[in-house]
């Protein structure tokens, strides 16, 4: 599914509805050994740090981002790479966005808008990528549609039933919270506009009104609570919208047991030889159809050109797959994306999805393989459940293993997301992790990013944290091509930066572990270091180790 984070969380309070929620090393050589007398950064993230903190340094800026602008500076400078083909296997893009217009992948043999498959590639007006999703967007999650197609075995359906049990009444009640928190927010700005005059006021505003009244006292309370978490009262309401319709859509859409969002398509999505469906056109259909060119900005999007953000690599083009609906993606769209992916010329691929249920696991795992066999980096999302995957009751698909003990291919790495707060809460309350089933951890929580109609936005999620992966890994291909895809996995896991630190993990106080613990590699993904590595590697001054098991 498209992974929303929602930052805002929900409880009950007395007075009414409120929102709650060590010796370094100098990164010159591979590996660091040890990072853990960075000091904390106590200071608030200026506003460049935060739409940039994924770039930056750890031991320079005590900020855990990649080391991406030192990478530019002191290694890339102005050598000139090869170009690199990243898939994007996601919602659509903003085919038009300013910051990503110039980095579109262009497939040369196709003649546009011709209604021909003028290349032979078996799909037809293919400019830019390919549309698995026809005009289809919202979906059910995959459990809700085995329950309504009587899919699966006995037990599977009664592992479904007792999910669906649990998630619908779990959004329909966030729902309801959201709504109500909204309608106090918005009652207490109203109120406090009128008592200042203005409709725009500060936080220190609020010390200035004559809250002589209990409802001002409240209204003022409320307000002061809510400048906690978000820098001003309307983005605060704008966070709550989005949540009420985040749980609106799960309620109609992903949980409602009765809805059929592929019906439009025209094909059957559990045949895996009923194909000729989808189109051309891997554009998202609506603005909030965003996900997809958010993940392509944090990749590639058009590097010092005085607009919006920076992506991680230049020298990509970006192909675009529409694969991945507002719900849980089919088997059959991500096997066929994989595959197109692999055959017209990608060298990484980004899968920000992932579901806990997939009846046709092995359409997938085979195309995963047929993509090993092509040389093609495959980038995948952890999940945001805040799990540990290597409990067999956690299931994440896709995945590089089959839920066995050893991995079948070699050319998958799995990212989980880190926080720009280096310390206890370095790893994101929403991360999945686990020594077996994570690779490794970066920077995704609060990414600013692309967004459509040539806007920008901040969005979190392990969704986040693997096209910065993905951009790493096209760093590599573009400077060292002659490396092959595993050899670039096995570079980034062991070229990362390594912690001591212990960290809370879920999001629970109570539980905390060593970051070291959470991941195989036990790192946090370092772009300049990876580099270095490379260079290395080429030059026959350094060993990979194997990290598959």
């Amino acid at each position: 599914m498209i992974f929303k984070q929602i930052k805002i969380y929900l409880t009950s309070v007395a007075a009414g509805m409120f929102l709650m929620g060590c010796g370094a090393t100098a990164l010159v050589s591979t590996p660091v050994e040890n990072i853990d007398a960075v000091p904390l950064k106590i200071s608030e993230l200026s506003k460049a740090e935060k739409e940039n903190w994924g770039h930056l340094d750890l031991v320079s800026d005590t900020i855990p981002g990649m080391s991406v602008d030192r990478a530019y500076a002191e290694l890339i400078k102005n050598k000139k790479g090869k170009k690199v083909i990243v898939a994007v296997v996601d919602s659509g893009i903003d085919l038009e966005h300013e910051d990503l217009d110039d980095v579109l992948w262009t497939n040369k043999g196709e003649v546009p808008n011709n209604n021909k498959d003028d290349d032979g590639n078996g799909y037809i007006d293919d400019i830019h990528g390919y549309n698995f999703l026809g005009e289809s967007y919202n979906e059910q999650l995959e459990y809700v549609r085995l329950l309504r197609l009587n899919m699966g075995d006995a037990a599977t359906r009664a592992k479904a039933q007792l999910k669906l049990d649990k998630e619908y009444p779990k959004a329909l009640q966030n729902k309801q919270q959201y709504e109500q928190i909204l309608q106090v927010v918005q009652g207490a700005d109203n109120a406090v506009k009128e008592a200042l005059g203005k409709d725009t006021y500060t936080k220190e505003d609020l010390n200035t009104i004559d809250a002589s009244t209990e409802q001002m006292q409240q209204s003022v309370e409320v307000l002061k609570q809510m400048y906690t978490y978000g820098d001003d009262i309307p983005s605060v309401i704008k966070e709550l919208t989005e949540g009420i319709e985040y749980f609106t859509e799960r309620v109609d859409y992903n949980l409602n047991k009765e809805f059929d969002g592929r019906s439009i398509v025209g094909d059957n999505p559990y045949d895996l030889n009923s194909g000729n469906y989808g189109n051309g056109d891997p554009s998202n259909r609506v603005k909030t159809e965003s996900h997809g060119t958010h993940v392509a900005g944090i990749i590639a999007a058009e590097r010092n050109n005085g607009k919006g953000a920076n992506g991680v690599a230049k020298n990509v083009e970006i192909m675009s797959l529409r694969a991945v609906p507002n719900g849980d993606e089919y088997d059959k769209d991500i096997a066929n994306a994989i595959r197109y992916a692999a055959d017209n010329g990608a060298k990484v691929i980004n899968c920000s999805f992932g579901k806990s249920f997939s009846p046709n696991a092995s359409w997938v795992h085979d195309a995963i393989k047929y993509a090993a066999s092509k040389d093609v980096l495959i980038v995948h999302a952890a999940g945001n459940d805040g799990d540990d995957l290597d409990n067999p009751e956690n299931e994440n698909y896709p995945n590089d293993h089959k839920n066995t003990e050893s991995e079948f291919t070699n050319n998958v790495i799995t990212v989980g997301a880190l926080t720009s707060a280096y310390g206890s809460e370095l790893m994101a309350n929403f991360s999945n992790y686990g020594t077996r089933n994570v690779d490794v951890f970066a920077p995704g929580a609060k990414i600013y990013s692309t967004m459509p109609g040539s806007e920008y936005e901040f969005q979190g999620g392990t969704s986040m944290a693997a096209p910065a992966v993905s951009g790493v890994a096209a760093l590599i291909r573009s400077y060292y091509p002659q490396l092959k895809a595993y050899q670039v996995k096995q570079i980034i896991m062991q070229s990362g930066l390594a912690s001591k630190a212990t960290v809370v993990v879920g999001g629970d106080n109570a539980n905390t572990a060593p970051f070291g613990e959470l991941s195989k590699s036990g790192k946090m993904v370092n772009a300049f270091n990876a580099l270095l590595l490379a260079d290395s590697i080429v030059r026959g001054k350094a060993t990979l180790e194997n990290n598959t098991k």
